[in-house]
């Protein structure tokens, strides 16, 4: 049973996380469940059980208990709109949580090379940390979600997402929780080193210098908008219903003249809007065009988007994108870059697809756009465009926001139900707008659709799983903030330094003759 104790303690630890996030909302959690992962480390090396095997393990389990808790709403997708039986929806499930807790551990290969100097732990557990959170984000196409910054846009740490966005505050986070538990395990004695005490004060200091950083105004306002969002409601299980296709039509264009009567500038409807090709609605599309000419407010629809193309070999090919579409002064047209793997594209589709329902969901042949594309014109302002998963890549926000005024994502989150999914992802989206410095407008088909300000914080949202329309007000905002214009790319440089500095404490403390703990001579096996 004392076998077991370490990697369930990280199991538990890692769900404990979970509660940092929405809707639970409680920050504390995650600063704790940090710690005790920190803390187990300690313990595992005090025990001469932290090789390179058991520090993928010990952080492994640490992942299993964060996204099989965190990401439930995975299983939500995959059995009540996938189509998948419940033993199906678990294997399926259980995989991808494991594929996602592998790559957390990847990084903690490293851990047991730093446990024998407390400052040296310090410094090279919160860099491990930002790795896996980046690892995450571009390995197996990514998967940036439930990362430990998300839980602080309203605490102190918030002020640092502008200069070193989540990933960054993610990491002050992770060197607080390794000093706690260097502290818990009497790791850092202040009588004899005159450094444990500056690290204290260092780790400390990081949560104030946030709440100072949060005054300040990264970017410049212009003129205010007002936007208008239509929430149609339109149940996953009858969205693609050809049969249900009018009442669809219908719940937007009443939508619409509601909000015209409200004298917005322009109106905006969630991703997917309308249940059919851009091809298939030629009349649709010219009525639209043209009551947004008449009535002077521009639309922008999220719309499945089809296209010929005609290859080298002659044989045309009808390619489809998942698009946002500004119907008004300017037209024109923008085209998801970074798609959801089986929820927009099959990875392996000759050897999947048609295997089980699952492989053959309604929207599962989707093909990419390009990587540079111009910022949709509506109301006078440039917009971001991001649809629904892009949301989740800081620096693809950030890239696009260079040349944007606001932020603007559609998404259709009925895909998970009543689960936590949503939230999280509002909780995300809230984020982008603090790491950019701008107004982020966020329309869904069942929630949560919202305004947020630059600060992060909801200022206007409609209730879940209702038929409803709101207002709210934005101000287009120019300027770069820190994280724009260094990117991730300062972020690796940090940790590259804080892990350098590692490296060197280490050896500091072997030449100086400096006893080896077993847990380091287990490296070798």
């Amino acid at each position: 049973m004392r076998k077991l104790f370490l990697p369930l303690a990280s199991a538990a630890a890692g769900g404990l996380m979970t509660l940092s996030f929405a809707p639970f909302d409680f920050w504390p959690a995650g600063l704790l469940s940090l710690a005790l992962f920190a803390w187990l480390n300690l313990r595992a090396a005090d025990t001469g059980r932290l090789g390179k095997r058991a520090g993928f393990w010990l952080a492994f389990c640490f992942g299993f208990g964060l996204f099989a808790s965190g990401g439930s709403w995975v299983y939500v997708s995959i059995t009540d709109f996938g189509g998948s039986s419940m033993p199906l929806g678990l294997l399926l499930t259980g995989g991808f949580v494991a594929i996602l807790a592998a790559a957390l551990a990847l990084p903690f290969l490293a851990i047991g090379r730093f446990t024998g100097n407390p400052l040296s732990f310090a410094l090279a557990f919160p860099a491990l940390w930002f790795l896996s959170e980046w690892l995450r984000t571009w390995l197996f196409t990514g998967f940036p979600w439930l990362f430990a910054g998300y839980a602080h846009s309203s605490t102190w740490l918030s002020g640092w997402a502008p200069v070193l966005s989540v990933y960054g505050i993610g990491l002050l986070l992770a060197l607080s929780a390794a000093v706690i538990a260097l502290l818990a395990a009497r790791k850092l004695p202040l009588r004899q080193q005159k450094g444990n005490l500056a690290l204290i004060i260092a780790a400390a200091m990081t949560w104030p210098a946030g709440a100072l950083l949060s005054q300040v105004e990264w970017t410049e306002a212009g003129g205010e908008i007002s936007v208008g969002l239509v929430q149609a409601n339109i149940p996953q299980e009858k969205k693609w219903l050809p049969e249900f296709r009018g009442e669809t039509i219908s719940r937007y264009q009443e939508g619409t003249r509601q909000l015209a009567s409200q004298n917005v500038d322009v109106i905006i409807w969630p991703e997917a809007a309308l249940p059919l090709l851009y091809s298939q609605a030629p009349n649709l599309m010219q009525a639209l065009q043209r009551n947004a000419e008449q009535t002077g407010i521009d639309l922008i629809s999220g719309i499945l988007y089809d296209r010929i193309e005609t290859p080298e070999n002659g044989n045309p090919r009808r390619l489809v994108h998942n698009s946002a579409a500004v119907f008004g002064r300017s037209p024109h047209v923008y085209h998801k870059r970074h798609l959801v793997p089986f929820g927009e594209y099959v990875p392996l589709e000759d050897w999947l697809r048609g295997t089980i329902e699952f492989f053959d969901l309604p929207t599962s042949f989707i093909r990419p756009g390009p990587d540079e594309q111009q910022p949709l014109l509506a109301a006078g302002a440039g917009w971001a465009p991001l649809i629904c998963y892009e949301i989740v890549y800081p620096a693809l926000v950030s890239e696009s926001a260079l040349s944007s005024e606001v932020l603007l994502t559609i998404s259709n989150d009925a895909w998970f139900g009543a689960s936590i999914g949503p939230l999280q992802h509002m909780q995300m989206a809230q984020m982008r707008a603090l790491e950019t410095g701008r107004y982020l407008v966020r329309a869904t088909n069942t929630g949560v659709t919202a305004v947020v300000d630059p600060r992060g914080q909801i200022v206007e949202r409609l209730p879940q799983f209702e038929q409803a329309t709101m207002t709210g007000k934005v101000r287009a905002k120019s300027g770069a903030t820190p994280f724009m214009l260094l990117g991730i790319w300062g972020m690796l440089a940090l940790a590259a330094v804080m892990l350098a500095a590692a490296l060197l404490l280490q050896r500091k403390r072997g030449a100086a003759g400096e006893p080896v703990l077993a847990s380091e001579a287990a490296e070798g096996n």
